[in-house]
């Protein structure tokens, strides 16, 4: 039986502890886990082969299995991303910024961890190692919560991660797991605040809605990627069409994926013959609005006619919808009633427009002649992301290490009264 209580009060003692280490010591940690991880490499391969098969009788979509799926290229990516934590500065008890006043009180605003972390996620074993490393690195306990198709690949990193930490004479509770797939515990989870600082939900809409509704504990909202790009009349029409094949093909089944390409009217008739014989592969299939539906239909049968409910989700897949809008404006509202604040971006070559869409559009990652695969902490510099942010307040975007520290003010005097 899980006792939720007991994993809560396991995870504050170790985050009390965690709190306290070196830089040197949470480094060498991280080193253990990458070094184990290489060499179960096998082992960890053959679990997630498991999973992927069990996924596959149950019947799971593709881009689910493409989330859970590892390869040997895939984990040799999770283990770069390991070293790559370790050689990034710790923003743990940095001072932000401090004053002496003049009651002769000197005061520092000190960066420090949040305690910790509760994760709730989906088909993404990447996510384990992801969030455990940012975690230790930055002084945090973490709950993971995976999905029942990532039992036996999480059962096998939790492991190798829990033997790192008590090789390293560090509590195995600073990361701990709940593998029962029991959906009751989540709930239960979210409602566990003498304990955990923060709740930070990985996967879809319903997910996200569960916790916003449920939980005690402060949760971060983010990852449903509808990402935009606009192509506006003086955009460069091949270097947008492989901008738009990179944004849609590169990696379908993630959230900075684009999911709605919005085309301006006046460069329609001549820009969507181009879209619809871009014969780079994968190739590409069209949900068109009627204008652009009567365009692309004679160039390509890949083009099915847009229902409007597909412009608030995420396809996940090589679909994308495609929409004529009339100029800037257009493509601005259409943004704002349909995104999810993730990632969009404009393809032109004109500055005064560029400038409008990053004013104007309120996401948090606003792409200028890019694609939005580029939402990412690797991409950004941050190393190994626990999750991308859609929200205003604590993080937003790419979280990084500093996202999941807080601050105290320290304030020292000499024996000082306030008069």
């Amino acid at each position: 039986m899980t006792d939720l209580q007991q994993m809560g009060k396991l995870a504050k003692e170790a985050a009390f502890r965690l709190a306290e280490l070196s830089h040197q010591q949470k480094n060498a940690v991280l080193a253990c886990i990458a070094q184990q991880l290489k060499q179960r490499q096998q082992d960890i391969l053959n679990a997630n082969a498991k999973d992927i098969q069990n996924a596959e009788q149950q019947g799971i979509s593709k881009a689910l299995i493409d989330r859970l799926m590892l390869t040997e290229s895939r984990l040799d990516n999770i283990i770069h991303e390991v070293k790559h934590v370790i050689s990034l500065p710790d923003p743990v008890g940095n001072i932000i910024d401090g004053a002496e006043l003049d009651s002769g009180i000197k005061i520092e605003r000190k960066r420090v961890p949040l305690g910790v972390i509760g994760v709730i996620y989906e088909a993404r074993p990447n996510v384990t190692v992801d969030v455990a490393c940012l975690c230790l690195k930055t002084g945090n306990a973490a709950i993971l919560r995976g999905g029942k198709e990532t039992q036996y690949t999480n059962q096998i990193l939790v492991e190798i991660i829990q033997q790192a930490l008590t090789s390293e004479q560090l509590p195995a509770a600073a990361i701990q797991a709940i593998t029962n797939p029991d959906r009751q515990l989540i709930t239960q989870l979210l409602k566990l605040d003498q304990y955990i600082d923060m709740i930070i939900p990985r996967g879809g809409a319903a997910l996200h809605q569960l916790c916003k509704e449920q939980s005690t504990i402060p949760v971060i909202v983010g990852g449903i990627g509808v990402c935009h790009l606009f192509v506006e009349q003086s955009a460069d029409f091949d270097k947008s069409l492989t901008v738009i094949h990179n944004a849609k093909t590169q990696r379908p089944s993630t959230c900075n994926t684009l999911e709605t390409l919005l085309v301006q009217e006046s460069i329609a008739a001549e820009f969507l013959p181009k879209l619809a014989t871009y014969n780079q592969q994968p190739l590409i299939t069209f949900h068109a609005d009627p204008q652009a539906f009567a365009i692309l239909a004679q160039h390509t049968d890949r083009v099915k006619p847009l229902e409007e409910a597909t412009l608030s989700q995420e396809w996940l897949s090589l679909d994308l919808n495609v929409v004529v809008v009339k100029d800037i404006d257009q493509a601005i509202a259409h943004i704002r009633q349909y995104g999810s604040q993730h990632s969009d971006g404009i393809l032109s070559q004109n500055p005064q427009l560029l400038m409008q869409f990053a004013q104007q559009v309120d996401s948090a990652a606003v792409y200028l002649n890019a694609s939005t695969r580029f939402t990412d902490g690797g991409e950004f510099g941050l190393g190994a992301e626990v999750a991308v942010s859609t929200q205003k307040l604590h993080a937003r975007g790419p979280m990084g290490l500093e996202a999941l520290t807080t601050y105290k003010w320290i304030c020292s005097g000499d024996y000082a009264i306030r008069k």
